[in-house]
């Protein structure tokens, strides 16, 4: 008996293995980054190719599947990964990230993949006031990010990290003002102000 539009799952060796079951189509995107490993040990990596929940990384360093990593993208931030096969040139991760922040991370994908080819370059609504000083960032879920606020302006303000940076799409505390992280470049990021109707 069959169910009219019921979504199943086969588990049946006549699938094709070399058919591509992805959720979310990867985009050949050369990102330069760290990663660390289940030891605490960090290595250089770069993208081969990648999406929102996942990434084919080259590296010299080849973490076994099923081991758990953090990765450093220059330009994305940091992502929790579980690796999930080796390849010839490096390994091929999954991204442990809830659906907001893949989101984030499709949109800023986006932008990367585009920004040269369109001649983009990023807007702000509110011009910065370039300012130093040090600063003491809170996450979601109570761990801290040390660092040095760069520039404000009225709608945000932009931060070098000491050491870990954010993910896109974070929300962070800063003092008692509450921001969402927009931008990451290296260890450097910004965030803007949320208004009392989006927290």
């Amino acid at each position: 008996m069959t169910v009219p539009n019921a979504r199943m799952v086969s588990t049946s060796t006549l699938i094709n293995p070399n058919k591509d079951r992805r959720l979310h189509k990867r985009i050949a995107l050369s990102l330069v980054g760290r990663l660390l490993d289940e030891t605490s040990a960090d290595h250089d990596m770069r993208t081969i190719d990648i999406s929102c929940s996942g990434a084919m990384i080259r590296s010299a360093h080849k973490p076994q599947p099923g081991a758990q990593i953090v990765c450093y993208f220059n330009d994305l931030g940091r992502v929790a990964a579980t690796v999930i096969r080796p390849v010839p040139q490096g390994f091929a991760v999954h991204f442990n990230a809830a659906q907001h922040k893949r989101d984030k991370l499709a949109d800023r994908l986006t932008w990367l993949f585009n920004k040269d080819r369109l001649s983009l370059v990023e807007d702000r609504a509110a011009v910065r006031v370039a300012t130093s000083g040090p600063a003491l960032l809170t996450l979601g879920d109570g761990s801290e990010i040390r660092c040095r606020v760069l520039d404000i302006s009225l709608t945000g303000a932009s931060f070098e990290a000491e050491d870990e940076t954010p993910l896109i799409g974070d929300v962070v505390l800063a003092g008692n003002v509450r921001g969402e992280v927009v931008r990451v470049e290296q260890k450097r990021f910004a965030i803007r102000y949320k208004r009392t109707d989006e927290i």
